[in-house]
């Protein structure tokens, strides 16, 4: 039997199979997905196992093809569906096939481990089997395979005899607890007798005959009132033994989920509902668009759609835009569902991440919320995925590989067969688009639950502020508003998608403004750390007292960020409890959902933010949402740019009100006549739809068209217009004249970490040559740019302009 394997290298020039010879002692073992150890060239590398085929390719002489040296896991990493992936992903894309491969992975799995096989029913190992186990009833994997013991483990695995288990280096291994067991070889029912006139050593001792087949927890024991004078005596003895027990990591371990009844439905709910689960039943492949207001309740038809796929003995995957959005929309699925739920995104630990993709693979758990990286999921019957906030850009992998989670989560749930939910309040232009034209099913929750009205909305014009005298972050509205939130004892939201506190420092005598000596782009002001900051390449130094320009000592902080703003609210609000979150204040593991706990139990009167507030709140006290200012990006230079306004201020209002307490929304800015902005106001996607989208007709933008944005970089400016020069020459003669290429010219960022960057823009609608012009620009790209240092970018479907 031969092998296809792909190695473990990441080049271009060996993307693709390599022919390798099933050793007989292996032939049981070896499946698709699984690692393995070859020979390549002279040395010897990890790769995967991609087919399984009798024969080669192509006219080589087996006897010249080399055997897998040996297999590195018990059971695939990989499924056969995420290797078809794979294979569509490189085909479409233009990417490299072990880059998809390791994206889809853990991180733990590239850190030092040993599998082995753990004891789970010593009673049905052979003996002479049994005797290969050590003290703690572990069989490393790697020995077994040497001992040429596989072919006995793997059928003991299956029936659940033994189990696999994945010992990873220290930072990433399995967690250990204290445990408990009885010592075997004893006359059970004598010891029993012997322990009668000691009531608890004798319910203790009968426990753990009872529990013999699991790891009991000391903790666990202790809780149950049985004394530690107990556990010892037996211990002393040699009836019971303690023992370092591996267990799964819980991120949740701590807390106490009380379960949560599902709610009535609503009318508009109830057709959505109804609507899912006939394609859930049908087995049948449908996206939806799930259009509802914010608090209309989207979340729990989510909740009973994936009660009913689950009663079908299927799995359910709900991705959430980022990790701002986690913590609350985990705690009401684990309210609802337990520990059927697995928990993926970057807020865990490696070791906690591990877990929760074992379980998914294992079968143990049924249920995954996770951040983009999770639609890579190792589910086997998906029953429905959704895709919760569709709209977020964050589902769009800026890094190489570049993917976008809709297009992998689209390609799922045609292999599943099963229903796509994309939901949003301010869906994007494309996906209302396709709704419109049919192509998705357009499903509306167009009211609150429990009648709840939408907040009132305010628009403040601070041009008007600033002629009448106030040069305050605060307008007069606004600064009322909040007093009377506070003498009410009610909480208030502010935004402000801008952190650090000033924007940058300016020379009032000579205009000078400190740059980043590696970017072209001024530099952020924090005051926590007295440090002026670069936030794309991290640079930081020492503010000036004196202008370096000018040597004038007039040189002030400008613009206010979010730490600028706690201080000014504080003096104006001198008892108020303020609790600001942006990303300086939540870097620590766990801050996040500390600073969100603390605000639901009222610990604090005012939460500052930026846009990782703006979604998935709901808490009651919310009666105000102040935006300080919504101008920050509308100005960015991105055909989006109106789009993202209106959606962030969309979400970010529908924090107010939505429990029973009426809500306020009050908007500053220095626009207010924008589109953007007065649709927010009166909450009429529509008509903000119908206009952006006769703007991008007219700039050929999507949906209209398509894009796709090559990034040119270098140190030397010279060879990067050499080198967009020539992209430029290629995409001309490979497209046709109804494409539209446009640059070489200057990134919006001209330069970055000391690499000037050049862009080319092509807007196509249907390019059939397109993808031979992509794979000869890549091919040229690996062939040349590479020995010169260049960088190329290619982004289909871009979601950043910059």
């Amino acid at each position: 039997m031969i092998a296809k394997v792909i190695v473990d290298i990441p080049s271009k020039s060996v993307d693709y199979t390599f022919d390798y010879i099933i050793p007989t002692r292996l032939q049981s073992m070896i499946q698709v997905g699984v690692r393995v150890i070859v020979p390549f060239g002279p040395r010897t590398i990890q790769g995967y196992v991609m087919h399984i085929t009798n024969q080669p390719d192509s006219d080589i002489d087996t006897a010249k093809l080399k055997e897998i040296k040996e297999i590195q896991d018990i059971k695939p990493e990989l499924t056969e569906e995420l290797i078809q992936l794979t294979e569509w992903y490189n085909n479409y894309f233009v990417t490299k096939r072990i880059s998809m491969l390791e994206v889809m992975l853990p991180s733990a799995i590239k850190a030092k481990y040993t599998k082995v096989f753990a004891i789970e029913d010593a009673e049905n190992i052979p003996q002479t089997l049994l005797q290969r186990f050590d003290g703690e009833g572990h069989y490393p994997y790697k020995t077994a395979q040497y001992n040429d013991d596989l072919n006995q483990l793997l059928p003991l695995l299956k029936q659940g005899t033994v189990a696999e288990v994945t010992l990873l280096s220290q930072n990433v291994g399995k967690k250990k607890q204290r445990a408990v067991a009885v010592v075997e070889g004893f006359d059970e029912e004598q010891i029993l007798g012997s322990l009668e006139k000691s009531k608890k050593q004798y319910e203790l001792y009968a426990y753990l005959l009872d529990e013999r087949h699991r790891t009991v927890l000391l903790k666990d024991i202790e809780a149950m009132e049985f004394s530690k004078s107990s556990v010892d005596t037996l211990v002393r003895k040699g009836y019971v033994e303690k023992y370092d027990a591996i267990v799964e990591r819980d991120p949740f371990e701590t807390r106490v989920f009380e379960q949560d009844a599902k709610q009535q439905l609503t009318t508009d709910q109830q057709q959505a509902f109804d609507a899912i689960l006939e394609k859930i039943q049908a087995h049948e492949q449908r996206t939806f668009l799930l259009h509802g207001v914010t608090g209309s309740g989207k979340t729990e038809v989510y909740l009973q759609t994936i009660e009913e796929a689950l009663k079908l003995d299927r799995q359910a995957m709900m991705l959430v835009p980022e990790i701002a959005l986690t913590p609350q929309m985990v705690l009401r699925f684990k309210r609802r569902f337990g520990d059927e739920v697995a928990v993926l995104h970057s807020g865990l630990s490696k070791g906690e991440r591990y877990d929760e993709w074992q379980k998914i693979r294992d079968g143990k758990a049924r249920v995954s919320v996770g951040a983009r990286s999770s639609v890579f999921a190792p589910f086997k019957n998906l029953g429905m995925i959704i895709i919760d906030e569709e709209h977020e850009s964050t589902y769009k992998q800026e890094d190489y590989p570049r993917y976008h989670a809709r297009d992998i989560a689209q390609w799922r749930s045609q292999y599943h067969q099963c229903p796509l939910i994309l939901g949003s309040a301010t869906p994007s232009l494309e996906t209302y688009a396709r709704a419109e034209k049919g192509v998705y099913e357009l499903l509306a929750l167009p009211h609150r639950v429990n009648q709840q009205a939408l907040p009132e909305v305010e628009i403040v014009d601070m041009r008007e502020e600033l002629s009448s005298g106030n040069r305050s972050m605060f307008s007069n509205q606004l600064r009322d508003a909040i007093q009377q939130r506070l003498d009410k004892k009610e909480q208030i939201v502010l935004f402000l998608n801008r952190r650090g506190y000033a924007s940058f420092m300016l020379c009032r005598d000579c205009g000078h403004v400190p740059q980043c000596p590696n970017c072209d782009i001024s530099l952020t002001y924090h005051k926590t750390t007295d440090q002026l900051k670069c936030h794309y390449c991290g640079h930081q130094e020492v503010p000036p007292n004196r202008c370096p320009n000018c040597e004038s000592e007039h040189i002030r902080q400008v613009g206010t960020g979010t730490q600028r703003v706690e201080e000014l609210l504080q003096e104006v609000f001198q008892d108020a409890r303020i609790i600001r979150m942006d990303v300086d204040t939540t870097s620590r593991k766990g801050a996040h959902e500390k600073l969100l706990n603390d605000f639901g139990e009222r610990k604090g009167d005012i939460l500052l933010g930026t846009q990782m507030i703006a979604k998935g709140l709901d808490f009651p006290n919310i009666t105000l949402v102040g935006v300080l200012n919504a101008d920050t990006m509308l100005n960015l230079p991105d055909f989006r740019a109106s789009e993202r306004t209106y959606q962030l201020l969309t979400q970010v209002a529908g924090r107010a009100g939505r429990h029973e307490k009426e809500g306020q929304v009050i908007i500053q800015t220095y626009n207010p006549d924008h589109y953007a902005i007065k649709d927010v106001q009166q909450n009429d996607y529509i008509a903000f739809f119908e206009k952006e989208m006769s703007y991008r007709k007219i700039g050929k933008y999507p949906p209209y068209f398509f894009l796709m944005n090559f990034t040119i970089s270098h140190k030397e400016m010279k060879k990067v217009m050499e080198a967009s020069k020539h992209i430029h020459k290629v995409l001309l003669q490979h497209l046709s004249d109804k494409a539209l290429v446009l640059g070489p010219t200057p990134a919006a960022l001209a330069r970055i970490n000391n690499e000037f960057r050049f862009q080319i823009l092509v807007k196509y609608k249907s390019e059939p040559a397109l993808h031979e012009a992509l794979k000869y620009l890549d091919d040229y790209y690996h062939d040349q740019y590479l020995k010169e240092k260049l960088a190329l970018k290619i982004d289909i479907n871009p979601q950043m302009m910059m």
